[in-house]
């Protein structure tokens, strides 16, 4: 049994399936969803820092006296099809996905008997839509599902009370943020637990050990769940399941401990705005790079999409969800179930990334542009006369090679039209028996 320590927590091994799986799918929807403008910190921003562009916003579309609270009941989610979420999501090639049940504005997308009437089932949808996606994404897919939860809401007068006496009083763990971690956890079976907004407080605020203990230990998922490492200052990146470190964490280098790399489609945000522009959307070349050089770190990919306040997946982040699941389709081997190769990139040509794969004993090299002399040189494999076969996936014959002396490898790739390549935005050269 585990220790409400992070001495003993800590030395819980991470269930297999996270590292395997390798990629999955973020969705930040909420009563942020409503305004659409800006970022899903818009309550924040407006009322707090009261930033110019919120304010005038507000003041030139809502009528004066228009309450944060007032977005509620404008959370419709009237389009909201979790089978067709889910077949999106499975479309994707993801393996598990990670809602936000509750972001910091405090509103829980199920019925929550901790937040009255500031929930899902009381005002706006009258839907429990954590409930429905979950049972959508079990019954239609193979992905684990997955529950983001904020430990601090920005405007609940308990938490402004506990900050208020330096968190020496816990009247909002104990009445709000505790109660609901075991009531999803209970209700629905995550298997990640997606913490965040430690609120400047410590973990010994939030009880956040005593919590992963009993979710270790005797909770109904204590056998595969996973957690990230955000439950209070100073956690981050030292305590917990897997390390996020921070947002868009990407450090490009082999890391000793399990970690993931939470981005977001939209460069500026992770809730659904209106107002963004094309290029504010990262390409789909630019997420297969992301995903490519996250695998061969040793990381798992969290990629995000914000839905409408209707409850649509827009049609921008479809199209680059089924663009990744058609890549993957085809380079799947090199990114699912590998492990990190001695060398994370090569030497000698930029943008070539390495994973892995232990079972067949294969090494995978990714490679992100394709050279217009139809040469590849690689210097990190060291290949073996007669022996080392190098094989374009996708493509059905052996590839010639010759050795760059002790160590590298010059690979003639065949000389293909772009519509008889196996797929766009990078492939992957397979070689066995190196060195």
């Amino acid at each position: 049994r585990y220790e409400p320590t992070w001495g003993s927590l800590d030395a819980r091994p991470l269930p297999a399936w996270f590292d395997e799986a390798k990629f999955g799918i973020f969705i930040h929807w909420g009563v942020f969803s409503v305004p659409s403008f800006g970022s899903e910190w818009f309550w924040w921003y407006w009322q707090k820092e009261k930033r110019a562009p919120y304010v005038k916003f507000m003041e030139a579309n809502y009528p004066p006296g228009f309450s944060y609270e007032d977005f509620g009941p404008l959370f419709t989610a009237e389009f909201f099809d979790p089978n067709r979420w889910a077949d999106i999501l499975k479309a994707s090639g993801a393996k598990y996905v990670v809602l936000t049940s509750k972001h910091h504005e405090g509103f829980t997308l199920w019925g929550s008997k901790y937040s009255w009437n500031w929930n899902a089932v009381d005002v706006g949808p009258k839907r429990d839509l954590v409930a429905e996606l979950a049972t959508s994404v079990r019954n239609r897919t193979d992905l684990r599902f997955g529950l983001y939860h904020s430990l601090m809401e920005w405007f609940n007068p308990f938490f402004l009370e506990d900050a208020s006496n330096v968190f020496k009083t816990r009247k909002f763990p104990t009445s709000k943020s505790l109660p609901e971690l075991y009531e999803i956890v209970t209700k629905y079976q995550p298997e990640i637990i997606w913490s965040d907004g430690g609120g400047n407080a410590p973990d010994s605020y939030w009880n956040s050990t005593g919590f992963l203990a009993w979710l270790y230990n005797d909770s109904p998922v204590r056998d595969t769940v996973v957690t990230n490492d955000r439950w209070g200052v100073g956690s981050s990146c030292t305590h917990g399941g897997f390390y996020t470190c921070r947002d868009r964490y990407n450090p490009g280098h082999l890391l000793p401990h399990k970690w993931e790399n939470c981005m977001t489609i939209d460069k500026r945000s992770w809730g659904y705005r209106r107002n963004a522009q094309l290029d504010d959307y990262l390409t789909t070349e630019d997420l297969v790079k992301q995903l490519v050089e996250t695998v061969s770190c040793g990381g798992n990919l969290l990629m995000n999409i914000g839905p409408t306040h209707d409850g649509r997946i827009a049609v921008i982040f479809e199209e680059r969800l089924r663009q990744m699941g058609a890549w993957l389709k085809v380079n799947g081997e090199a990114i699912y179930g590998t492990k990190p190769w001695r060398a994370q990139n090569d030497t000698v040509t930029p943008e070539v990334w390495y994973t892995f794969s232990p079972k067949e004993g294969k090494v995978n090299a990714v490679f992100l542009n394709w050279p217009v002399s139809g040469i590849l040189d690689l210097g990190e494999p060291r290949a073996k006369l007669g022996e080392t076969q190098v094989k374009l996936i996708g493509y059905k014959e052996l590839l010639k090679w010759v050795a760059l002396g002790e160590k590298g490898i010059t690979i003639a790739l065949p000389q293909l039209t772009p519509k008889q390549l196996p797929c766009q935005w990078g492939w992957t050269l397979q070689l066995t028996d190196i060195n």
